[in-house]
């Protein structure tokens, strides 16, 4: 067999296989505890266009000074993030909390 038409059919191979793939991106999308209704719904857009997208989206409530004692503010805002996009996704990664922030993972539901 000839090695050069052997390296040839391999590497035709590889990027027939690289075509076929998709690459699924992290994106992240920050919230506080106290963001007002309209920041909330522009910010709930941008997560249903990642979702929509195909791609996977990292809930993060950032935490500034002492803010951190009500981590339960936070919780209520991931819980309705939760909520209003359940039609599109799934929670990938539950609630965490992790020094000043606190996270979670959505992911878009396969159609």
């Amino acid at each position: 067999m000839d090695y050069g038409k052997f390296k040839y059919q391999q590497q035709k191979r590889k990027q027939e296989a690289k075509k076929k793939q998709t690459v699924i991106q992290i994106k992240e999308v920050k919230f506080r505890p106290k963001t007002d209704e309209h920041d909330y719904q522009t910010k709930l857009k941008h997560i249903r266009r990642f979702l929509d997208g195909g791609d996977r989206c990292k809930v993060t409530i950032f935490f500034r000074g002492r803010e951190i004692v009500h981590k339960d503010r936070g919780l209520i805002v991931l819980e309705r993030v939760k909520e209003d996009t359940l039609d599109i996704a799934k929670m990938d990664q539950a609630p965490r909390s992790e020094g000043r922030t606190m996270n979670m993972m959505l992911a878009p539901i396969k159609k």
